[in-house]
């Protein structure tokens, strides 16, 4: 199968990152990677949302999981296996879904970098299923693995996608792609 770059959004200082064109019925997965996510505001978290075509306000209804491992910079903290964090998973959901560390640090050596795939957006059949894989470097200089997965409840197709901080603007770049 092959991978094809859609677009690429590279923001700087910027409140959101959208993607409004390319999401159709062309591929059956598209895939987002986020590479140097760093936000303006310190142990702040990445997220997402969508809309359904012809709707506004990224407010689609979803439910999530989250789950976490992480290691602290000096060895005084880590989590070896993965830990399910229910303060940060949806169940019917309107909310922007997190993807990275809610504390993820502004210093110039903390960000965050990963991958969302979502699946089928445009079948208006069955409900649209997504997982996340991400890494943040925390505030608190620890380094935490990130893995959400869920899906929008909806059977709508999925048209606009859009990333952004819990708090303040963000530098980042973010790649999608399709892949057929």
């Amino acid at each position: 199968m092959a991978m094809d770059l859609i677009t690429t959004n590279t923001s700087s200082g910027a409140a959101t990152s959208d993607f409004t064109t390319g999401i159709d019925s062309t591929y059956k997965l598209y895939i987002f990677k986020f590479y140097d996510v760093n936000p303006a505001t310190d142990g702040t978290s990445f997220g997402f949302q969508a809309n359904a075509v012809g709707a506004s306000g990224y407010n689609e209804t979803m439910t999530t999981t989250y789950f976490q491992s992480y290691h602290s910079e000096d060895d005084t903290q880590s989590a070896g296996a993965i830990s399910y964090d229910t303060g940060q998973d949806q169940a019917q959901g309107t909310s922007f879904q997190k993807l990275s560390s809610a504390s993820l640090g502004n210093g110039g050596d903390e960000s965050c970098a990963g991958e969302l795939f979502l699946f089928n957006p445009s079948n208006t059949t069955y409900v649209k299923h997504f997982y996340s894989v991400s890494n943040s470097s925390k505030s608190d200089d620890e380094t935490m693995q990130i893995f959400t997965s869920g899906y929008f409840n909806i059977t709508a197709a999925i048209d606009d996608v859009q990333f952004k901080m819990a708090s303040g603007n963000m530098d980042a770049v973010i790649k999608m792609y399709g892949v057929g």
